[in-house]
């Protein structure tokens, strides 16, 4: 595979004036063998992780018929207790130390919108008044009112802003999600990962839950699973990031040798980086098939991207993702600009440190002359595939890129 070569040894002239933050998903493991590998997460340049939610759930490691199937920790019991099947809360609470004691930031899954199926309404802090028990399950998923008040996947869906009997039962339900929300601040962590976003009224975000984050000092993503930009920008309006899906959707068909034209004005990215989370693959989507190359996109345009494989000690040992993730940390900043692309080429630069070329074509090179922001100018490619080039006085510069790989250019 192009690109194997590990940059980090050399650090471009533009690094102090670039570098931008990459995490790491950390799923499918207990709390003491993350904690015990945050060395070498760090050490392969991450500045934070994700982890699942902490809080006692349904479902164990027995209930499992393959590693992520289903996924633990999205079913809750009960929100007061952190201890649970990755361990307990002391457990938890050395992790977070740990991350914090090798410079990595810890983002926590936090799951409002529903706690655990098969169980009725028998939870210690919750019973049937505490629901929305008028829609069951969610058939139409275009009907808005559905998705926000109907049980996802059979989970009983708790009702944050109006109650369906004769008492008013919402504010105990929010008391209770502010004092989980609480519980996982007080634990030092730096932020929340938002499950099931689109499921609960955007009021409920704007009104409360953002601001809580707020009060506890803690930084929030999104996950809003859905495919346009103005519906995902809806929820980022209430005051969090959220995760990139309308990228994802394109990214999954141009990486299996779709159009790479494509790619230009993709995603939330494009519109609103600063609150953009792209990624290649999650717990919940599949990887597209030519994965390095969509990581090679993903980990060099603008946003915070996060990086994630079933198998976490797998993708640490990846030397073309850990090059990757260096030349983001080290070398990419600014804005893009798309210099050329057709179905076989992308070439964008990110303002004056980073000229990236992606080929999705399996036999041949392909390349262009492009205009870009240096003049009289030596580039080095960063991932180690490519010959250096100069840039002329006008700006203009002609890069080749091997078949199904990248070059990654940065002065020296």
């Amino acid at each position: 595979m192009a690109g194997l070569s590990f940059a980090g040894a050399r650090v471009a002239s533009t690094a102090a004036a670039a570098g931008e933050s990459v995490f790491f998903q950390y799923f499918h493991e207990t709390w003491p063998t993350i904690t015990d590998t945050l060395p070498t997460v760090a050490n392969r340049g991450y500045d934070g992780i994700w982890i699942q939610a902490p809080q006692e759930s349904a479902l164990s490691w027995s209930d499992q018929e393959s590693r992520n199937d289903p996924p633990l920790g999205y079913q809750p019991v009960d929100f007061r207790s952190f201890d649970s099947e990755f361990g307990t809360e002391e457990d938890f609470q050395c992790l977070i130390d740990t991350a914090h004691e090798n410079d990595l930031e810890v983002y926590v899954d936090c799951v409002m919108n529903h706690m655990a199926a098969n169980r009725g309404y028998d939870f210690p802090q919750f019973d049937e008044k505490h629901f929305h028990t008028h829609v069951s399950s969610i058939d139409d998923w275009d009907d808005e009112h559905q998705v926000e008040h109907g049980d996802l996947l059979g989970l009983k869906d708790l009702a944050q802003l109006e109650s369906h009997g004769h008492e008013d039962t919402a504010p105990h339900v929010r008391e209770q999600l502010r004092e989980y929300m609480k519980k996982i601040a007080d634990f030092g962590a730096d932020g929340y990962r938002y499950d099931a976003v689109k499921h609960i009224d955007p009021e409920y975000w704007e009104r409360y839950a953002n601001r809580w984050a707020d009060e506890f000092d803690m930084n929030r993503v999104g996950e809003v699973l859905a495919g346009t930009v103005d519906y995902v920008r809806t929820y980022i309006n209430t005051g969090m990031n959220a995760l990139d899906y309308p990228l994802y959707w394109v990214l999954d068909d141009v990486f299996d040798y779709g159009d790479m034209s494509r790619l230009e004005g993709a995603g939330v990215t494009t519109q609103d980086p600063w609150h953009s989370w792209p990624f290649v693959q999650n717990h919940d989507e599949g990887a597209p098939p030519q994965y390095h190359l969509a990581y090679a996109h993903v980990l060099t345009i603008e946003g915070t991207p996060l990086v994630y494989n079933l198998y976490p000690t797998e993708i640490l040992d990846d030397d073309a993702i850990t090059n990757m993730v260096w030349v983001k940390t080290n070398l990419a900043g600014g804005t893009t600009y798309w210099r050329h692309t057709d179905s076989d080429l992308a070439i964008y630069e990110r303002d004056n440190t980073l000229l990236v070329g992606l080929n999705n074509d399996t036999s041949e090179w392909h390349g262009d002359r492009v205009y870009t922001t240096w003049r009289n100018e030596t580039l080095t490619d960063y991932s180690g595939t490519a010959a250096d080039v100069t840039v002329d006085g006008d700006g203009w510069v002609e890069i080749w890129v091997p078949p199904e790989g990248w070059v990654f250019y940065a002065p020296y």
